[in-house]
C-alpha cells in the first residue's frame, strides 16, 4: 500500500494518453494487415539508454544536494556549538542571536529552492544577507573573548556553508540537459505509434484480446520511466514523494534541545 502514492506519480494522464495511441495504432495495423518486424534495438538506443542516463544524473544531483544541506546544519550546529562553549563566560542572549540567524538563513534558503527561478536573485539577497550576519556574529564572538585560532575556526564553517549554499543554489538553477529531456519526450510519444506494425507483427496467431497487452505494457514502461526523470529532476518542487524537505523549525528545536541539555548539565554540575 505505501507505493501506491509513488505509482500513481508514475502512471499518470500522460501514461493513458500514449496506451491510447499505442491501443490505436495497433488496431488500425491488424484492420488493415500491416504488419513488421521492427528491431527493438530503436527503442533502447532511443529512448532507454538516455533516459536511464537521465536518471542515474538526476538522482547523483539529489544526493549532492543532500550532502550538501547536512553540510549547512552541520556547520551551522558547530558554530552554535563554538558560541555555547568556546567563550570564558555564558550568555544566553548569544544563544538566541545565532539561533535566531541560523533559523532565518534555513528560511531563507527554503524560500529560495522551492521557489521559481524568476524570483532567485531576491532570494539569494536575502540569504548573503544572513551569512553576513553570521560573520558578524564571529566577531561579536572575538569580542566576548574567543582567541584568534578559534575565530578562524568559526570562519572556516563560515566558508563551508556558503560553499554547501554555493553548490545546491547551482543545482538549483542548472538542471540535466533540456534537449535530452525534449529528445526523450519526442521519442516515448513517437515510438509506441510507429512500432503499431510490430505490436501487429507479434499478435498474430494469438488470441485477439492479447494483441494489445505489448502495446500498453510498451508504453507504461516508457512513460513510466519519462515520469520517473521528471520526479527527479528537481528535488526541491516538494511534488514527488522523494523531494528533499527543507526544516527549519526541527533545526532550531534540536539547537533549543542543546542548549537546555547543557544548561542542565551546569545546573547538575553546581549542585553537586
Amino acid at each position: 500500500m505505501k507505493g501506491f502514492p509513488g505509482l500513481a506519480r508514475i502512471i499518470d494522464a500522460r501514461s493513458l494518453i500514449v496506451c491510447g495511441l499505442s491501443i490505436a495504432s495497433t488496431w488500425l495495423c491488424l484492420r488493415f494487415g500491416i504488419t513488421a518486424n521492427f528491431p527493438l534495438i530503436l527503442v533502447a538506443t532511443a529512448v532507454v539508454f538516455p533516459l536511464v542516463f537521465s536518471i542515474s544524473t538526476a538522482y547523483q544531483r539529489r544526493e549532492r544536494v543532500l550532502e550538501d544541506y547536512a553540510n549547512i546544519k552541520a556547520y551551522g550546529r558547530a558554530l552554535f556549538l563554538a558560541a555555547r562553549d568556546w567563550p570564558p563566560e555564558a550568555d544566553d542572549s548569544r544563544l538566541a542571536v545565532i539561533r535566531d540567524i541560523l533559523g532565518d538563513l534555513l528560511i531563507a534558503c527554503r524560500a529560495l529552492f522551492t521557489g521559481p527561478l524568476s524570483g532567485m536573485a531576491e532570494h539569494q539577497r536575502v540569504i548573503h544577507r544572513d551569512f553576513g550576519r553570521l560573520s558578524a556574529f564571529v566577531e561579536r564572538l572575538r569580542a566576548d573573548g574567543l582567541s584568534a585560532n578559534e575565530c578562524s575556526r568559526c570562519n572556516q564553517y563560515l566558508g563551508h556553508m556558503m560553499v554547501a549554499c554555493e553548490n545546491i543554489t547551482n543545482i538549483y538553477r542548472y538542471r540535466t540537459p533540456r534537449t535530452l529531456r525534449a529528445f526523450t519526450d519526442f521519442f516515448i510519444l513517437l515510438l509506441p505509434i510507429v512500432y503499431g506494425p510490430y505490436f501487429a507483427h507479434q499478435a498474430l496467431g494469438r488470441e485477439p484480446w492479447l494483441a494489445f497487452v505489448m502495446p500498453v505494457l510498451f508504453s507504461l514502461v516508457l512513460v513510466g520511466l519519462g515520469n520517473i526523470q521528471n520526479e527527479l529532476e528537481n528535488p526541491f518542487d516538494q511534488i514527488g514523494v522523494d523531494d528533499v524537505a527543507i526544516d527549519p523549525a526541527e533545526f532550531l528545536a534540536s539547537l533549543g534541545a542543546e542548549a537546555d541539555v547543557r544548561a542542565a548539565e551546569s545546573s547538575g554540575a553546581a549542585a553537586a
